[in-house]
């Protein structure tokens, strides 16, 4: 099988459910940077020394398969494996357990003290970025609200999981003029 097809020689891609669109359109760029994200998971998880942490980060990994795929069809229902409430609730759980885990704060702190924390604040920040990118693509075209929880608590998991493997804390105070 050959990589190339040469049909986005133009700036045409197909979306899974066929239809032709520009590369630059919002819906690309939705789950392209989901694809982006799920790669700096994957690298994120060479830097865990964390079991736990690596199973979850997997199965983050497989789930953003099932949400770019949702990204990339226009119709929903045409794709198979949704993201749904369970979906949402699975990664609340994570979140409860790992703040448990960690001193509350109440001041920012400088990210990644140790190779894991940083990959995933990195992870965090593009997670954000594909929030945003799916927020503009919800202004002109249906986009699940499940879908949407469940990007914005993932990156609430990952700042967590980045927060629990922090080996020292650098806090950043502000102070007022």
């Amino acid at each position: 099988m050959k990589i190339y097809t040469k049909t986005g020689d133009k700036g045409e891609t197909s979306l899974y459910d066929g239809k032709r669109v520009r590369k630059d359109d919002i819906r690309v760029e939705s789950y392209g940077t989901i694809d982006e994200l799920n790669s700096h998971l994957g690298f994120a998880r060479h830097f865990s020394e964390n079991q736990e942490i690596e199973t979850i980060l997997k199965q983050i990994q497989r789930e953003l398969f099932d949400v770019a795929g949702e990204l990339a069809t226009t119709n929903r229902e045409e794709f198979p494996e949704k993201i749904d409430q369970t979906h949402v609730d699975d990664l609340e759980k994570i979140i409860d357990i790992y703040l448990e885990k960690i001193d509350k704060m109440d001041a920012f702190i400088v990210p990644g003290s140790n190779k894991g924390s940083a990959a995933l604040h990195v992870a965090r920040t593009v997670c954000r970025r594909a929030e945003r990118r799916i927020l503009m693509l919800s202004r002109e075209e249906s986009v699940s609200d499940y879908l949407m929880k469940y990007v914005n608590r993932l990156s609430d998991v990952l700042y967590a999981l980045a927060r629990y493997l922090e080996t020292e804390l650098n806090y950043v105070v502000f102070k007022k003029k």
